[in-house]
């Protein structure tokens, strides 16, 4: 198309990669809400849920764990399954980006959008 730009020339070709990279993003943050993980702590006491966007989407307290004198237990162990939730999110959301980099042609450790 315009000699001497060497790639640059096929702007054309290089807008239609760029919407499709778009699309795909789009596509992929509505994956990632619909995506869940679930934190735990306590050897399974206490469970926490989120989507992969980090959401906390639900809480699950074992009763046995319910004791007047252990309130400062109960609430580390919740805050302890909600961070690991939210980091097992991070990781997935990362995952799947990883995935669509690559499907782009993109290092899979290129951080998106730039």
């Amino acid at each position: 198309m315009f000699k001497g730009l060497g790639n640059l020339g096929d702007m054309a070709g290089m807008m239609k990669k760029a919407k499709e990279m778009q699309d795909q993003m789009g596509q992929l943050q509505e994956d990632l809400a619909s995506i869940t993980v679930t934190g735990i702590s306590g050897a399974g006491l206490v469970k926490a849920t989120a989507t992969a966007k980090g959401e906390l989407t639900a809480l699950d307290i074992d009763p046995s764990i319910f004791n007047g004198d252990d309130k400062e237990v109960v609430e580390d162990l919740i805050l302890a399954a909600v961070k690991d939730a939210q980091q097992k999110a991070a990781e997935k959301s990362a995952a799947e980006m990883g995935k669509l980099t690559e499907s782009l042609g993109l290092p899979a450790d290129m951080k998106l959008p730039f």
